[in-house]
Parts: structure tokens; C-alpha cells; sequence
């Protein structure tokens, strides 16, 4: 296992699993598990190909279907076809962990978190960076919606607020039809303020909770 997953600082899959925990509408955790897995193997197969057994279809020993590796092969395809998507790539530490102590204001309470993030596409020269989602959704209003139900916002202000970055890119490539769909992000968008306002929400009852 991945020694990132094992750290104490906040992450916003910390913040996912208090969400789930007080909700009503919680994925029942095969499906999480599935879909979990499956982005995995998407981040692996495109920003980390050396922990790829292409003969064995496993990444770090976890196996995986040969019906897996064939979408996966595909959508990593669709990826390198699209000039930004690929050029991000290029010019991208991948996998890129940044932890930092953050100052929070919540209802004028103040409080501090050490927070941490793993960037799929980071560019250090740039000072922004991105994140690759696989997809259900076959066209650009569907992923767009997907962005917002799934709280990818949330999690994209929470890595710029971390980095510092005044922009962002959601990467979505289609699990149906091999389509590539790219929301941009920028500081202080209503995109951006709407993820804001979420973890900013869940990280003060986690500091309230658990802190």
C-alpha cells in the first residue's frame, strides 16, 4: 500500500468519509470499492506506467481483469490524443504529495489542520496543476454535472489552497465512449467557491471533532 494513505495529516478523502459518514445517500461499498480500484488502474496505467504488470494485469500486485486493462488501455489512448491532455502530462511531476499546517476560518471560529494532497499532474515550473477522473459520462455537460454531484470542486479547491495555485484542470476521460472532457478552474470562480464553501465546512466539524 501506497505509504501516502497510511499519513495522519487531513486529506480531502478525510473529508469525503465524514461527508458519507453522517449521509443518507451513501454508496454501498462494493460500488465505491469498484470505482475506487478502477481509477487506480487509470492513474497508474497514465502517470505511473512502472507499476504496471501489462502480462500479469496488476498494478502493485493488486489484480485486475483483463477486461479492466483493455478499457484502461483505451482510455490512456483517448488521453495522449488530446493535445492538452497530453502536453499537461509532459511537463508534469505526477503523483506529487504536498503537506503543509493551513489556518481555516469558519463562521469566525479560526482554527489549524495539517493538510495534505497527491497531485496526478503537477507543474512546478507553471504553479498549477490537474487531476484525471475516469467516467460514466459520455459528453461534456454530463461530466460537468459529475464534477459537482461527486464534490470533485470541493477537492480541487482543496489541492489549490494547499499549492497555492490560482488554476486547475479536471481531466475526464470516458469509461463508455473514450472521450476526453476538461473543466478548467480558477481561483475564486464560482467553481472554485463552490468547493471552498464544502471543505471549508467539513474541515472545521473535523477540527471540532477529531482535532
Amino acid at each position: 500500500m501506497d505509504p501516502y494513505f497510511g499519513r495522519n495529516e487531513v486529506s480531502n478523502s478525510d473529508l469525503s468519509w465524514l461527508k458519507d459518514y453522517w449521509s443518507d445517500n451513501k454508496m454501498d461499498e462494493v460500488s465505491k470499492e469498484k470505482a475506487y480500484k478502477f481509477g487506480t488502474l487509470i492513474d497508474a496505467v497514465i502517470t505511473e506506467p512502472f507499476k504496471v504488470d501489462y502480462f500479469k494485469f496488476q498494478v502493485d500486485g493488486v489484480q485486475y481483469s483483463e477486461e479492466d486493462f483493455e478499457k484502461a488501455i483505451l482510455m490512456k489512448k483517448a488521453f495522449m490524443k488530446d493535445p492538452l491532455a497530453e502536453n499537461l502530462l509532459k511537463q508534469s511531476d505526477t503523483q506529487k504529495v504536498m503537506i503543509t499546517n493551513r489556518t481555516f476560518t469558519y463562521d469566525e471560529v479560526e482554527f489549524n489542520l495539517d493538510t495534505r494532497c497527491k497531485w496526478d499532474l503537477w507543474m512546478d515550473g507553471l504553479g498549477w496543476g490537474g487531476d484525471l477522473k475516469s467516467t460514466t459520462a459520455t459528453t461534456q455537460k454530463q461530466f460537468e454535472e459529475a464534477v459537482r454531484y461527486f464534490d470533485y470542486d470541493r477537492q480541487r479547491a482543496w489541492y489549490m489552497d494547499i499549492a497555492g495555485s490560482n488554476q486547475d484542470v479536471l481531466i475526464g476521460v470516458s469509461k463508455e465512449n473514450y472521450k476526453v472532457f476538461k473543466v478548467p478552474i480558477r481561483r475564486g470562480d464560482e467553481l472554485f467557491n463552490s468547493g471552498f464553501k464544502k471543505y471549508n465546512e467539513l474541515a472545521f466539524k473535523w477540527w471540532a471533532l477529531f482535532d
